[in-house]
């Protein structure tokens, strides 16, 4: 990993694991991009961020929203200067619906914003990425056991996971690496699963050396 001089993005800013992971790498001394929907949260997260004396940048925009999200990718990179060094990518979609249920366009509309958005925010940031630069996704064991009542979910979780493998396969001849943390639990305020201790186990996974790496961490707890 370079030395963290360069700018950290996270996609899908919000108050959970996305929001313990931007403190992990405010801490580091990156400065922050927050990308959003809810103007509250991320507001809310940029200002203890900035309270910590970090430098924070805020944008809004749906992410499936291609255009909007590749401005707001760009607007991030921009305002805060020099390289990216981590993206992270945090967003899926919850829709309690089986297989009977859910319809075609629904399926779709989900897997825009767990699958497709990591396209639009990663093809946005590739002129600010460098060799040491990290692409970091928040997995889920929805990928391999789903739970019927929430069919589109396991569909995203593999699907980005799947995603995620073509994207270092792509990138690392530049030194880029991209890794999906697969989180094998129920995320809870309490025990092996809070936001801080799986924002903990993904910023583990990007700081690890060249020759470890894998596009796939497992985080039992």
């Amino acid at each position: 990993m370079s030395t963290p001089t360069g700018s950290a993005l996270v996609a899908g800013a919000g108050p959970g694991v996305s929001g313990s992971l931007a403190r992990l790498l405010a801490a580091d001394g990156h400065p922050v991009g927050l990308l959003g929907v809810d103007h509250e949260q991320v507001e809310a997260l940029a200002t203890e961020l900035r309270g910590t004396g970090a430098a924070v940048a805020t944008a809004y925009a749906d992410l499936t929203d291609v255009d909007a999200a590749t401005t707001a990718v760009r607007h991030l990179a921009d305002e805060l200067g020099g390289p990216v060094d981590v993206l992270h990518f945090n967003p899926s979609a919850f829709r309690e619906e089986d297989p009977l249920e859910l319809t075609v366009p629904e399926l779709l509309k989900d897997v825009a914003l767990g699958v497709g958005a990591l396209l639009t925010v990663v093809q946005a940031a590739r002129p600010h990425l460098r060799a040491g630069s990290r692409v970091t996704v928040t997995g889920s064991m929805a990928a391999d056991e789903p739970w019927h009542r929430a069919a589109s979910l396991g569909v995203q979780k593999a699907g980005v996971r799947n995603l995620v493998h073509s994207l270092d396969a792509t990138l690392r001849d530049d030194g880029i690496r991209a890794v999906s943390v697969t989180v094998r639990g129920t995320l809870a305020p309490e025990g092996a699963f809070t936001p801080d201790r799986v924002a903990a186990a993904l910023h583990a996974a990007l700081r690890r050396d060249e020759a470890d790496w894998t596009t796939e961490v497992p985080y039992a707890g």
